[in-house]
């Protein structure tokens, strides 16, 4: 069982991103199933229902979120009858949307979690109890099972690696935009990587134009951040391989690209 993960679609930039690299990864990876972190596709705040359907269209099994779930209003009209779409699992009670995802591809079922982290974020429900019953729940039915931790603090991120080792298939951080090199097979079978990275504009900063973040850090004066809609671009992705029977890491690949560090199909 191979899974693809595309982290932090951010903007127009990293949706042509996927449109364009999302069948060249999957022609030289053969992933049997792929899922994308959306939380930033539409302009860096949320995600429509246009831009959930073209990333299922392009190759998407299922489609993460984060803490800019709502930033787009239109996602209320759909989340509901959004399948394939995973949100935080630990937001309050009565949020609309799902936390856990059984989906079917090609003969196996994977199960979809998204959790949210509370460090240096919005105090919300406890994401490792919430993991914990969640994990118990998809392991009845799956052994693949893919977390996403969408967390700011790298300690956390770990301390979720941890705590679900052996329990799941995968724990992938997103949120921080920034890919990190410390991808390992945890000591009881779970793959681990702490961020990801972001799918969007290369020559700004996480995705915001520089200029504006920069105004930002030299006066501490309110700035309003937009993402560019134009220049260089890059993508962030990993591969896992996952034992058919046990369903926990065999083999993790980072992926990067851009134009320091090219494709090559």
């Amino acid at each position: 069982m191979r899974i693809l993960f595309i982290g932090d679609v951010v903007g127009s930039l990293g949706r042509d991103m996927v449109k364009e690299y999302l069948p060249k990864l999957k022609h030289q990876y053969q992933p049997n199933f792929t899922i994308i972190n959306g939380e930033n596709a539409a302009a860096g705040k949320g995600i429509t229902q246009k831009i959930y359907n073209q990333l299922l269209e392009w190759g998407a099994q299922a489609v993460t979120l984060g803490n800019h779930t709502w930033d787009n209003k239109e996602i209320f009209d759909f989340i509901d009858d959004a399948k394939r779409m995973v949100r935080p699992a630990n937001f309050p009670e009565g949020s609309p949307g799902e936390g856990l995802r059984m989906i079917e591809h090609q003969g196996k079922r994977v199960a979809v979690i998204s959790i949210q982290g509370r460090t240096f974020m919005p105090a919300i429900d406890d994401p490792f109890r919430t993991a914990e019953k969640l994990v118990e729940k998809a392991r009845a039915t799956t052994p693949f099972i893919f977390v996403d931790f969408h967390a700011e603090a790298s300690s956390e991120k770990l301390a979720m690696g941890w705590f679900l080792d052996g329990k799941v298939s995968a724990v992938v951080g997103t949120h921080t935009h920034i890919q990190t090199a410390d991808e390992r097979i945890l000591t009881k079978g779970t793959a681990y990587l702490t961020d990801v990275g972001m799918t969007g504009p290369y020559d700004e900063i996480i995705g915001v134009d520089k200029e504006a973040v920069l105004r930002r850090f030299l006066t501490a004066m309110p700035v309003r951040f937009e993402v560019p809609k134009s220049g260089r671009s890059q993508l962030s992705a990993v591969v896992i391989d996952l034992d058919d029977q046990t369903g926990l890491g065999k083999k993790m690949e980072r992926i990067l690209i851009n134009d320091d560090h090219p494709f090559f199909n």
